[in-house]
């Protein structure tokens, strides 16, 4: 009964005020007062001109290998379409196309994830940590598939997504003010490449293809709708 309240609870009486007390938390960090102190007027004033409410925020992330960029996309919470809000170009990279598969690979990874962590006192400035491995991650049975794959600052990386410290700035008080906001869990989707038809064709010979293929609905869906798809019970997408 209680999972099935707080579940409810969004939606029938606005955020859960713990959420306020969790941006309250964090600007206790200095590095997080410096980032609210340098980006949030700029930001809000962005959000007000795209008719986004900040305590009604939602974001989606998504992150591609070719291209080297990280979208910021945003929308009223549970109202339509996502609008592209900020693209972020990534400022390192290691490893190849293809997913993560095991500690010490120098992979990043490429799937369906969520932030899970917030690291105010990150050693790349700030950091948001993915919950990578995921399920999926898991069930391709390597013994040790790795972890702490985070989005931070910096423009360094052994299989992260470094975008230097300005940018992980606006995007950590964006994440922050999602959270505050009632938005639990912010989704991150990490793509080789943009996976329409014809750029999948163009790699049917990569041994990652099949993989690829299993990403592909997810971005078409996007692509198509500007929303995400629905989920079954285990959170996984289900496309039709």
């Amino acid at each position: 009964m209680r999972a099935f309240l707080l579940l409810l609870w969004p939606l029938l009486f606005g955020p859960d005020p713990t959420d306020a007390t969790f941006r309250q938390g964090q600007q206790r960090y200095p590095r997080v007062r410096t980032a609210y102190a340098a980006r949030w007027s700029t930001l809000q004033a962005e959000l007000q001109r795209r008719h986004l409410a900040a305590d009604q925020l939602e974001l989606y992330l998504r992150a591609f290998k070719i291209g080297q960029r990280v979208e910021v996309w945003a929308r009223n919470r549970g109202q339509g379409r996502y609008q592209l809000l900020r693209r972020y170009a990534i400022a390192a990279t290691s490893g190849k196309l293809g997913p993560k598969l095991r500690s010490g690979d120098g992979q990043v990874p490429e799937g369906c994830y969520r932030i899970d962590r917030y690291n105010p006192n990150s050693l790349y400035h700030l950091s948001l940590g993915l919950d990578y491995p995921n399920a999926f991650d898991r069930a391709r049975g390597e013994q040790d598939p790795g972890g702490d794959i985070f989005i931070h600052g910096s423009n360094v990386t052994i299989g992260c997504l470094p975008i230097t410290d300005t940018c992980i700035e606006e995007l950590y008080v964006l994440a922050v003010e999602a959270r505050a906001a009632g938005q639990a869990d912010i989704p991150v989707h990490i793509f080789p490449f943009e996976l329409n038809a014809t750029d999948l064709e163009a790699r049917w010979h990569s041994p990652h293809h099949a993989f690829w293929q299993t990403l592909a609905p997810v971005y078409r869906y996007f692509e198509q709708h500007h929303t995400l798809p629905p989920t079954d019970a285990a959170g996984a997408y289900v496309v039709r």
